[in-house]
């Protein structure tokens, strides 16, 4: 049986707004695919996935239309089902370990997980006893308020610390409506607050809330606020009016809903033309943002498109949506009269494999040339954010993540860490894997304090 591809909105009419672009699966659509599983006894795609999900368990009640269970078993070890079936690598992880994937087409774990967190609901909303220990979480997203609901299922008192004035993390901020609607975030956090997790918003630990009052007030605290410093080229240029880091312009358009302007206070400067910089998943959200807010638009990126980090799903929406690569090619210097008119560009060559195991991108003497733009987006990573870090007594690396153990954690045997901003940048599900590895960790630690 061939695998049911998932339907999607056409890229003429989705350019023009940020719906969600996949569909999900039908209830036909989902019984046709999970009927494709072996339901293996030893699953390999349960190795593959970093929070364990039992995939077998949840798709065969999904084959016996046992949709509340489906949900409930992937719920067992997977805190935000409706994410990860939205925005989670799956063709990396579960689905690149799935035993079809050898002769043929892996079964559509994402998808059916999806169906699972739309479909279903679910009855996993009380914990244990309270056992009278207080514990922080620092920070709302994926590795954050998973750490704290399988601590509220383990009976502790947790509040979570959240420095914007909603909950979510870069689920809310930096990832697009038109990929993950901030309502499928809202309600898969509101299950969290139901287990008893109170979550305080607007309070920036190492600024308006003390460190030290914090350990104080708390028997363990987790730190789990991702790395949200943007990186800068270091060219001539970047000071100039429209250079903007990707982070600042998602968080316009997602959180403070700028492509929603007047009706949302927060406006986005619709470009004319925009050059994105960078391969990765962010500059794909970048550049597809400014697609629907009118833009034509520019990717640039070092090296090829078969060493671009990015999912090859984002690249190929991008395509369709009218997007155009300019790949083995690198801005060296952004040129204007206060606002952006131009980048000078270079074109490069690929050489020996670098660290990450890439080809590294070399320039070719003489070849720059320029290209017009009114907008230029800096999409090339991010660091941790210093202002925690500094009131931080832990170890770390030289990039500034924070050194963690197989329980994730840190040299302060009161504090837990992780996420990006302990493994620097990763996906949602891995974050995922660290929230609960820390729960169980902090668990085992206050369990030998008795």
């Amino acid at each position: 049986m061939d695998r049911v591809m998932m339907r999607e909105h056409s890229p003429e009419k989705r350019i023009k707004d940020f719906r969600e672009v996949a569909l999900g699966f039908s209830e036909k659509e989902a019984l046709e695919e999970a009927g494709r599983c072996l339901l293996c006894t030893k699953p390999s795609c349960v190795k593959g996935c970093p929070a364990k999900v039992d995939i077998p368990g949840f798709i065969r009640k999904l084959r016996e239309k046992h949709y509340d269970r489906a949900l409930d078993e992937i719920k067992k070890t997977n805190t935000l089902p409706a994410v990860c079936g939205r925005v989670c690598p799956a063709e990396f992880q579960c689905e690149k370990s799935c035993i079809l994937s050898n002769k043929g087409a892996a079964i559509a774990v994402q998808a059916l997980e999806r169906f699972a967190a739309d479909k279903g609901n679910t009855a996993r909303c009380t914990g244990q006893k309270g056992k009278g220990s207080k514990v922080a979480v620092i920070g709302s997203g994926p590795a954050g308020v998973t750490c704290a609901a399988d601590l509220a299922l383990k009976g502790y008192d947790v509040t979570i610390f959240e420095a914007l004035h909603a909950p979510g993390g870069v689920l809310i901020y930096g990832i697009p409506e038109f990929r993950l609607p901030n309502q499928v975030v809202r309600e898969e956090i509101e299950m969290v607050s139901r287990l008893g997790v109170s979550i305080r918003l607007n309070q920036i630990v190492g600024l308006t809330v003390d460190m030290k009052d914090l350990l104080k007030d708390h028997e363990a605290v987790f730190v789990g606020v991702g790395a949200g410093l943007p990186r800068f080229l270091g060219i001539d240029g970047e000071n100039l009016i429209n250079v903007i880091t990707a982070n600042e312009f998602l968080t316009r358009v997602n959180l403070m809903k700028a492509y929603r302007f007047p009706e949302y206070a927060t406006p986005a400067y619709k470009a004319k033309r925009t050059i994105v910089v960078g391969g990765g998943n962010v500059a794909m959200d970048a550049a597809r943002c400014a697609r629907r807010l009118g833009s034509e638009v520019v990717v640039v990126y070092r090296r090829g498109e078969e060493e671009m980090p990015a999912r090859e799903v984002e690249i190929e929406h991008a395509k369709a949506e009218g997007i155009r690569f300019m790949l083995l090619t690198n801005p060296t210097k952004v040129l204007g009269d206060k606002k952006v008119e131009k980048v000078e560009l270079q074109r490069m060559r690929l050489g020996e494999p670098d660290s990450s195991g890439r080809r590294r991108p070399e320039p070719i003497p003489g070849s720059e040339f320029l290209e017009g733009c009114d907008q230029f987006i800096i999409a090339i990573g991010t660091s941790p954010n210093p202002v925690l870090l500094k009131k931080l007594d832990v170890e770390k690396t030289n990039k500034g993540t924070i050194i963690v153990d197989e329980k994730q954690q840190t040299s302060d045997p009161r504090i837990f860490a992780g996420g990006d901003i302990s493994s620097g940048e990763a996906t949602v599900i891995q974050a995922i894997g660290d929230g609960k590895r820390a729960a169980e960790g902090v668990d085992d630690f206050l369990d030998s304090k008795k």
